[in-house]
Order: structure tokens, then sequence, then C-alpha cells
């Protein structure tokens, strides 16, 4: 691991947000809980690359870096359908203009909320496996 200091930090991020996802889901912020959910995938996933040594990682999508992902592991190849929904919430769970009527928080429900912390649980114990054994 090149960078494994790294990469640990922004996976202690990752469980941080994933913390935050599920204290929402049990709030009944389910718009908050989603984004959270994807927010702890993607910096679990920037978490594994910066460990195999990637300096700058730009994007925020989940499928773009369970994509990268697949090049060191195959198990992320699996995770491609989770990453395109929980990508779908990074920007439609937090701005009011992203639905074609009324805030993005009454388009969300608890089931919508609970799939996506799902995902994030399983994106999150992928990366666990190769950053601490």
């Amino acid at each position: 691991m090149k960078n494994l200091e790294e990469g640990l930090r922004w996976f202690e991020q990752a469980e941080a947000d994933l913390k935050t996802a599920r204290d929402c889901l049990e709030d009944g912020n389910y718009y908050a809980a989603a984004f959270f959910s994807q927010q702890a995938a993607e910096k679990a996933l920037k978490g594994l690359l910066y460990s195999k040594g990637y300096r700058a990682l730009i994007t925020h999508s989940v499928a773009e870096l369970v994509e990268e992902a697949a090049h060191h592991h195959e198990i992320f190849r699996e995770l491609r359908e989770q990453a395109i929904e929980l990508d779908r919430h990074y920007i439609g769970s937090r701005y009011p203009n992203f639905y074609p009527r009324g805030p993005a928080y009454k388009y969300y429900s608890h089931a919508v909320a609970a799939r996506c912390l799902d995902y994030a649980e399983s994106m999150l114990n992928a990366v666990r496996k190769f950053l601490k054994g």
C-alpha cells in the first residue's frame, strides 16, 4: 500500500458519514440519510484508491470510483448498480430545483433512505477488507 495512512484517513471520515446517515434515517431525515450514504461510499472508495497510490481523485461519482477500484479488486464489479443508485442522491437530495415540484426532501422515503444506507454499508464493508484486513 503506497499511501495507507491517507487511505485510512478518508475511510475514517467515511465511517463517520455512515453513522450520520444512520442517525438521519432514525430521525426521519431521509433525504440527508441518502446524501450521507453517498458521501460515505464516495469517501471509502477514495480511501481505497489513495492507499493504492492515487494522488488526485476529482470525481464525486461513486460509479466512477467503483469502476476504478475494480481495476484493483474484482469484488467492486458487483457493486456497480449500487454505486449508480447512490450517485442519484449526490445532487438530487440537496437541491430544491432538482425535482419538478417542491423541495427535494419531499421526494425521499424511509425505503429509499434505507436502501441507500444498505448500499453504502456494502461499499464500506468491501473497502474495509482491503484497508484493514
